[in-house]
């Protein structure tokens, strides 16, 4: 990509018609380069919807003190796990960032502190479902990080203040997994569709109240009982959920794919709205 290219992506969002809005169940970072049916459900959810100009990325794996988004102009690709084959930490995904588009973010939250990292790049949450989506890597990828001193309710509101970025060509992905419990994975069935009577439990209950848009009782998710204190026992895959939802204007479409556990305690439950 020469300077003239890269000038071009990084310049102030126009108005678009308004982008959908995704929650991917990214599961396995193995999933960056095998062929599953998980994979092929991002590339058909992308072949559906308007290139975007920009994507921007809740991942669960980036929680911070406070809220960062990504500014640099070239994120680097990080490979934030281990005990993979080789073949996966050769894989680059070299998309460019949007220093402007991370400043528009900024300014454009009002009731939080929003701010500009150097460091970070995309993690696994990002860039394994994205390359399969878009695998030329010629649109800018931000990634918005996980506060871990805000509540579910804040970052439902924190959410629902990148509305506007959707009538500019964002697309805003929320990457996690609905249920995600590693400590109970049964590890030899983990690419069998089978889930504990728990994870069903939750899962199905989650669905329902997405497709009710019930928002408020995902919000309150820890007063659900024992299912979802084992389909959720730490809130970082369910969080970027609340992202996508608080993105849904009342009555927008919504749809569900990807519906499938994994090893018992995993779902890849998949969300698109609009």
């Amino acid at each position: 990509m020469n300077l003239c290219d890269l000038n071009t992506l990084l310049k102030p969002l126009e108005s678009t018609p308004k982008m959908p809005v995704l929650f991917l169940g990214h599961g396995s970072p193995m999933n960056a380069i095998e062929e599953n049916q998980f994979v092929k459900g991002f590339r058909q959810v992308s072949a559906q919807i308007e290139v975007p100009k920009a994507i921007l990325v809740v991942s669960a794996h980036w929680e911070t003190r406070g809220t960062k988004v990504t500014a640099m102009a070239h994120p680097k690709t990080i490979h934030d796990f281990g005990g993979f084959p080789p073949a996966l930490y050769e894989v680059q995904y070299p998309a460019p960032g949007s220093p402007e588009l991370a400043k528009e973010i900024q300014t454009s939250v009002r009731h939080s502190e929003v701010h500009l990292d150097e460091q970070w790049g995309l993690d696994h949450g990002a860039w394994t479902v994205i390359r399969h989506m878009y695998p030329k890597a010629d649109i800018p990828v931000l990634q918005l990080s996980l506060d871990y001193y805000k509540t579910p309710q804040e970052h439902y509101a924190l959410g629902r203040e990148l509305a506007s970025l959707r009538k500019k060509g964002v697309l805003i992905v929320g990457s996690g997994n609905v249920v995600h419990n590693l400590r109970m994975v049964h590890w030899q069935k983990l690419n069998e569709p089978y889930a504990y009577d728990w994870a069903i439990e939750a899962n199905d209950k989650i669905k329902q109240a997405i497709l009710e848009q019930n928002h408020q009782e995902l919000i309150d998710y820890s007063k659900l009982g024992r299912a979802f204190e084992l389909a959720i026992p730490t809130p970082e895959h369910y969080l970027p959920l609340l992202y996508t939802l608080a993105l849904q204007d009342k009555g927008e479409a919504i749809s569900l794919f990807n519906d499938e556990p994994l090893g018992g305690s995993l779902s890849m439950t998949s969300v698109r709205i609009g």
